[in-house]
């Protein structure tokens, strides 16, 4: 048995007449009739009595009208599925995103994305970035949001997509620089900093622009993330020299009404975020839209509060 004869089948089982199953399958009367002659053939039984221009169903193909109407009504919800998998309006999604964006930004993208589709089940997490790429790298997720921590893309475990944009200082609102536009490194000179932990890039590439630029780094404050930092500054106990993103998310979130303001920094270096993929586990068609949709809102946010960002594509994986 095959698949058009148990199409033609059903029809006929479901039509008054011949020609009435042809009409509802847009197939010939003479088709039809032969999809049935094959399939009886291939049973070795007579499926229909024909008497003048009807068919009679025996008492055995109100069976297999039954088991047929189960197959064919499968291999239809199967097809359903498949087109849902390949739109992505289903499936599972299995993401991270490094604190700061995992807070707001992230997880208001993805709400939006998904919109009203149940058939998506999401697992969503904040990670540090480290533990993001370890993810990554042991194929656990279908993709992260990290910041660039100095370790280059693995070429056997997973890829990466790369971001950068320009970093803002971050100053209460009645702060003597809020006049200025940009901020040099000279006019940080001495002033009181909040920043991240001393092992993260960050931290140590505003020490090294300081320096290079004949300044005194003053960090009185150290935390593990940005968006703390806010509390301090709004308080007016430092600056800070931040990403992109905590400008966007403190513009959207407005934790602190209003008492931070960021200037863009005029020189030095600039902030990368990568998002993150494995390589042994093949994309799904949802995981790829919501990834490339993420990298385009990001790029958006990201120009919307003029950090002039730029976007490096994965290189292809390598032939094994």
């Amino acid at each position: 048995m095959n698949l058009t004869q148990l199409t033609a089948f059903r029809a006929v089982m479901e039509s008054a007449t011949l020609s009435e199953a042809a009409e509802k399958l847009g197939r010939t009367q003479p088709a039809v009739s032969l999809a049935i002659r094959s399939l009886e053939e291939a049973l070795g039984l007579k499926l229909f009595e024909r008497r003048g221009r009807q068919l009679l169903p025996v008492p055995e193909a109100h069976y297999l009208h039954a088991e047929s109407d189960d197959i064919l009504n499968r291999l239809s919800n199967v097809a359903d599925t498949m087109k849902s998998l390949i739109n992505g309006q289903s499936g599972s999604l299995n993401v991270a995103s490094m604190p700061g964006p995992s807070n707001y930004l992230f997880p208001r993208y993805i709400s939006r994305v998904i919109g009203e589709t149940p058939d998506v089940r999401i697992s969503l997490s904040s990670r540090t970035s480290p533990q993001i790429r370890e993810l990554a790298a042991t194929q656990g997720l279908d993709f992260g949001f990290a910041d660039m921590i100095g370790r280059e893309a693995s070429t056997t475990t997973f890829r990466q997509e790369t971001i950068s944009a320009d970093c803002f200082c971050a100053m209460p609102k009645d702060h003597d620089l809020a006049a200025k536009d940009e901020i040099d490194w000279q006019d940080l000179d001495n002033l009181p900093l909040g920043l991240l932990q001393s092992t993260h890039h960050s931290h140590q590439k505003t020490v090294k622009a300081l320096n290079d630029a004949g300044c005194t780094a003053n960090v009185v404050l150290d935390c593990q993330f940005f968006l703390p930092i806010m509390s301090f500054i709004s308080a007016g106990h430092c600056l800070s020299v931040v990403d992109p993103l905590t400008a966007v998310a403190e513009r959207e979130v407005k934790m602190t009404n209003g008492q931070v303001v960021f200037r863009r920094m005029k020189a030095g270096f600039r902030y990368r975020y990568t998002i993150v993929f494995p390589i042994f586990r093949p994309m799904s068609q949802l995981a790829r839209m919501v990834k490339d949709g993420w990298r385009a809102e990001v790029m958006e946010l990201l120009t919307q509060v003029g950090a002039n960002p730029s976007f490096t594509p994965t290189d292809p994986v390598p032939e094994p």
